[in-house]
């Protein structure tokens, strides 16, 4: 018996040590996070894209808790136009997409927390289902059916000083699979058209479902970003990083908060992630 519960407390502390990586060095606090989002908002029973949904609760926890720790919160344009002058303990807060939760529950969040946040906004975000653009079979319509920002909700949050807008494309597109022309129309013209919308100034820029290429990055560099975000996972931690291809933090609805800080202190979540 006692061969066997040590051979089950193996298999745990395995599992555990893969899923979460907790060996992990810490990352030195000198190097800037950035964290990622997409909703703020209860997880739906049975529904597909719960790890993108991270519950009110959770989200002010987490906000919380980055505030009583020191941490400083800055939005993507003053990150990379202070790189390296930044005090340490630094995080950006991004969204992508434009779900309307971002307004209604995660506004007020950081407003209370007098932290900033970025929001990578899709211009044409409403009735489109763009999770079926990486893979046919999430065309279940889980995200079609989720409430997105109106251009109102996106000035309201524009005007409360703690949310900076920047570029998700027009549609969501997949690069990867856009001509040449099509990519140029969605990275050149997403920039101009929000500007135009919501005259604020676009500087930075997140690549769709995290796909890209050499081209696509060249694309952002012309159409004059500044700096661009990947969904590749960790810190980046070298002084001078390729600003066009700058690695987020991603936070899941499907884990807590000790799992949040730990992210935060390592870049990944487990062995591979």
């Amino acid at each position: 018996m006692a061969e066997f519960l040590i051979a089950i407390l193996f298999v745990l502390l395995a599992w555990f040590s893969h899923r979460y990586a907790w060996w992990r060095p810490t990352v030195p606090y000198r190097y800037p996070r950035i964290l990622m989002y997409h909703m703020v908002a209860p997880r739906k029973p049975g529904a597909q894209f719960n790890g993108m949904r991270v519950a009110p609760q959770a989200f002010t926890a987490q906000v919380q808790w980055l505030k009583s720790n020191g941490w400083t919160f800055v939005s993507m344009s003053d990150l990379v136009s202070n790189w390296g002058k930044h005090a340490d303990k630094t995080v950006a807060i991004t969204f992508d997409d434009g779900f309307e939760d971002n307004f209604t529950a995660a506004l007020p969040i950081l407003a209370d927390a007098e932290a900033n946040a970025t929001l990578y906004l899709v211009d044409q975000r409403q009735n489109n289902d763009w999770s079926r653009k990486k893979k046919r079979h999430h065309g279940s319509g889980e995200l079609l059916r989720e409430s997105k920002l109106s251009d109102a909700q996106v000035t309201s949050m524009l005007d409360s000083g703690r949310i900076e807008l920047a570029s998700h494309t027009l549609s969501h597109a997949n690069l990867a699979q856009s001509t040449t022309d099509e990519k140029a129309t969605e990275i050149v013209e997403s920039k101009a058209t929000l500007e135009s919308n919501f005259d604020h100034p676009i500087s930075s820029f997140a690549y769709p479902f995290g796909i890209y290429d050499e081209y696509d990055v060249s694309l952002v560099r012309q159409a004059g970003y500044s700096n661009a975000v990947t969904t590749d996972p960790g810190i980046d931690q070298i002084g001078q990083p390729d600003f066009f291809k700058l690695k987020r933090i991603k936070v899941s609805g499907k884990e807590g908060l000790w799992a949040f800080r730990l992210r935060l202190r390592t870049g990944h979540r487990g062995w591979k992630k």
